[in-house]
Parts: structure tokens; C-alpha cells; sequence
């Protein structure tokens, strides 16, 4: 396998560089001395800011892109053997790399990577490490899977030995990482286009701790089921947080405020104690907060400059995102496409003052909505009234027999107010003449059901 030396830079070649996770690796590079260019179907913001650095960017991607001079080449998992980099890249013999390849070569160069995973909370909480380690000066370099407003993007190039990236388990690909020290925030069923069940994906998440060195450390939820297949034999030291008083880290006191942001006691090993008071809402985030506090405490940052760091963070874009109001109707903006988060979203909106919240969803792929049918429409019943948007395919073609009706179906069954409208002008044109002063709309979803609330906006 092509080995990334920081020491020795060379010329990397990025086939669809305006992916948000490979523009950021790409402008990490860049940073390093390292010449990089690459190619994207079309120009974006992303693309733009890269050319803005002075990174060669070819629009289209053609045989006559792909050069000798090019040392490695690193592609995602969109681009297959047919596409014309890729046969050139094979043609001439140039190594290659996938993109969590890349990720985890790089990594290397790093005095402590840090590898967060987990079903869900892994963006939120590489931002929650991300700014405690930004209050501590400790110069990281950061790779977050949104947008972090405190950084003005996704990516941030430090001069430290700290690198923080969030570490996904699809396709198995955060087994091509080499953290020092791991985060596994929890695990569910998820991924199932890839995943045979539960089990297979318990087994996957065991191999990313065996990838933890004895001088490492790995911090984990303790309530998942059967923690000690997970931890048990690991060379690294092995530390939990949760809800309860068994875990190493762990909340007491948990409060919440008019807004519905949560205040608690963070007990820490050897009877510490620190108040914490969070700016983002809901009980999914007490747990983030304490795996970033953790987290925290193993790296020797003062508990004081890590409890500043939490009251500072006020979320990263697409997680309960406050988007703006229009005639007394707060807009929000989250990303929960699978049943826990849609709960843990709708759990946390039902704190916070409303009349009545709407709920546009948009199911994000076939295969997880046929997964997990009954699953999704107990969640969304949370929500007083909801609208459903058609799914959004991402990278699946069959439909399975599984449409948005189909869950507006399920809804009703449960006694659900639920609407369903094939266009976002329908959903729209809906929602201007139904939510009055005072409602909570939620936009919901992986895909790009985030323009209703926008247009609503007149954004």
C-alpha cells in the first residue's frame, strides 16, 4: 500500500475532490507541502475554495487528467472501474489509495490521532472535542463531517500532534484507521445495504478497538449491550461514560433550562467533580459531552478550560440547527435519519417552547426505510403533526417496493397526523397556510430536505 510521508511530499491526485471529507483532506495535504490537484463533476463552494489555495481542479473527469507525475491517486467509493481516471490510473500503473486508505496513512503522521465513532453523535461530538481542544491552544488539526462554526468550515490544519476525525464504520472503512485513541459513542443497527445484522456490526466495531495500541486508549459508551465482547482483552486502557454511577465518566444533576439546553455534575475518576453546562439541547448531547469531557481528562486538559469549551459550542450545521423564524414559526434543521436520532431530536424539540412541532421528513435511502419501517413511524409519532417528503435515494436504484406513502401509512395506524406531498413546492405552499405563531418546524433528514425550510425563509 502507498504510504503518505509527510517528510517526503509528493503529488496526490483527488478523484472527486469536492466531497466534503475529500476537499478537507486535500487542503490538509496542500498544507503539508504536498502538490495536489484533482477532478469534480461540477464547480461548488468547496472546489472554488480549493482553487482559492492555489489546488488544480479539473472539471469533468477524462483520461487526459490523469499524468505520469502523479504519485498516488485516492478515489471515494463513488467512482468505479468504469470511470476514465480510473482506467487511466490503471493504465499507468499508479498507486492508489480509497479515501479512509488515505485517512488512516495520514494519521500516521501524527504524534495522537484521534478516531471518533459510533452510530450516531460523531459529528457532533468531534466538535465537542474540537473545541476543547481549541480552548486548551492546542493547535489540532481537525477533519469534522460538518460544518463547525468556530472553525468557519470543516477542516482546521494544525502544527500539533493532535489530529481529530470522525471515524464511520460503512463499508467497514474506519478499519483502515490508526487512532491512538478511539471514541465509541454507541452501536445499533444501521447500514444494513452493507451489514448482514447487529452481530456483524458489533464485530466490526470490536476489530476498530483491536486497533488501539497498548499506549492508546479506548472510550466507550457503558451501556451497550454486552460491553466486554467489545473491550474485553484490549491491550489499550479501556474507560466508559454514561447515565450511571458504574461508568468511569458519568452525569448527575441533569437539569434543563427554558431553551431546553441541559445543565449536570460530570463525576470523573478519583471523586472529581465539575459542573457542566451545555448550549445544545437534549439528553443525546449530555452523553456527547461526556465522551468529549473524558476524552478530555485522558488528554490532562483542566476541567475548567474543557466545562468552558461546552458552554461555548452551539452546535455544528444540520444538528437542531436554528435556521430563523417567519411569522412567528421557529425553523429548525437536523440531519437524524434513523429512528434513535429522530427520537433523540424530537425528545429534545418537545423542551423547548412550541405549540405545536411540525415534522418534515425525508427517508433517506430505501434500504433503511424498508429496515426499519416501524421503527421510523413510532419515532416521528413524537412530533405532533408530520409531513413526509418522497426518500431520497442517495446511492440505491431499487426501491425495494418502499415509498414515503408507505410510512404515511405506518403513521396512521399509530392515530399520527401525517401528510405526504411528492414535490418541496407542495410541502411548501402546505405548511405557509397550516403552521401559525408559535409552531416549531423541524426539517428532517440526510438529504437535502433542508432547502424547505430555507425557501420558506427566502433563503
Amino acid at each position: 500500500m502507498y504510504q503518505i510521508d509527510f517528510k517526503h511530499p509528493a503529488h496526490i491526485y483527488f478523484v472527486g475532490i469536492g466531497g466534503i471529507s475529500m476537499s478537507g483532506l486535500a487542503e490538509v495535504l496542500s498544507e503539508a507541502g504536498f502538490k495536489v490537484s484533482g477532478s469534480d463533476r461540477q464547480p461548488s463552494a468547496l472546489t472554488q475554495a480549493l482553487e482559492n489555495k492555489g489546488i488544480t481542479v479539473f472539471y469533468g473527469q477524462r483520461k487526459t487528467n490523469i499524468t505520469p507525475d502523479i504519485d498516488c491517486a485516492v478515489f471515494t467509493s463513488a467512482i468505479h472501474p468504469d470511470n476514465p481516471e480510473y482506467i487511466a490510473v490503471q493504465e499507468l500503473g499508479i498507486p492508489s489509495l480509497t479515501r479512509a486508505e488515505l485517512l488512516g496513512q495520514m494519521m500516521k503522521n501524527y504524534e495522537t490521532p484521534i478516531a471518533i465513532s459510533g452510530t450516531h453523535g460523531k459529528t457532533t461530538t468531534t466538535s465537542m472535542v474540537s473545541e476543547i481542544l481549541l480552548h486548551a491552544d492546542l493547535d489540532p488539526t481537525l477533519s469534522v463531517g460538518g460544518i463547525l462554526k468556530s472553525i468557519g468550515g470543516n477542516i482546521r490544519v494544525g502544527h500539533s500532534g493532535y489530529f481529530v476525525t470522525e471515524a464511520c464504520e460503512y463499508t467497514n472503512s474506519f478499519l483502515s484507521f490508526f487512532p491512538k485513541i478511539g471514541l465509541i459513542l454507541n452501536i445499533e443497527e444501521d447500514h444494513l445495504d452493507f451489514f448482514k445484522d447487529l452481530a456483524d456490526i458489533r464485530q466490526s466495531f470490536r476489530r476498530f478497538a483491536e486497533l488501539l495500541p497498548a499506549d492508546g486508549s479506548l472510550i466507550i459508551n457503558g451501556a451497550i449491550d454486552n460491553l466486554d465482547e467489545l473491550s474485553a482483552g484490549l491491550s489499550c486502557k479501556v474507560c466508559t461514560f454514561g447515565l450511571t454511577p458504574d461508568c468511569d465518566y458519568y452525569a448527575s444533576d441533569i437539569s434543563y433550562d427554558e431553551a431546553g439546553c441541559p445543565s449536570f455534575v460530570l463525576h470523573a475518576p478519583a471523586d472529581y467533580k465539575l459542573p457542566v453546562t451545555l448550549s445544545v439541547h437534549g439528553e443525546h448531547n449530555v452523553l456527547n459531552a461526556l465522551a468529549a469531557l473524558a476524552l478530555s481528562d485522558i488528554l490532562g486538559i483542566a476541567g475548567q478550560t474543557a466545562a468552558d469549551a461546552m458552554k461555548a459550542f452551539n452546535g455544528t450545521d444540520r444538528r437542531f440547527e436554528y435556521k430563523g423564524s417567519i411569522g412567528g414559526v421557529t425553523i429548525i434543521d437536523d440531519y437524524a435519519h434513523h429512528p434513535t436520532e429522530i427520537t433523540a431530536t424530537l425528545k429534545a424539540a418537545a423542551a423547548c417552547p412550541h405549540k405545536t412541532i411540525w415534522c418534515v421528513f425525508q427517508p433517506h435511502t430505501y434500504t433503511r426505510t424498508k429496515a426499519f419501517l416501524p421503527e421510523f413511524a413510532e419515532a416521528l409519532s413524537l412530533a405532533d403533526k408530520v409531513v413526509l417528503a418522497d426518500i431520497y435515494a442517495s446511492r440505491e436504484t431499487d426501491t425495494l417496493g418502499i415509498s414515503s406513502k408507505t410510512l404515511q401509512d405506518e403513521l396512521k395506524k399509530l392515530g399520527s397526523e401525517c401528510y405526504y406531498f411528492p414535490t418541496f413546492d407542495e410541502i411548501e405552499n402546505f405548511l405557509l397556510q397550516n403552521c401559525i405563531n408559535g409552531d416549531m418546524l423541524i426539517t428532517m433528514g440526510a438529504g437535502d430536505v433542508v432547502k424547505i425550510g430555507e425557501n420558506l425563509l427566502g433563503k
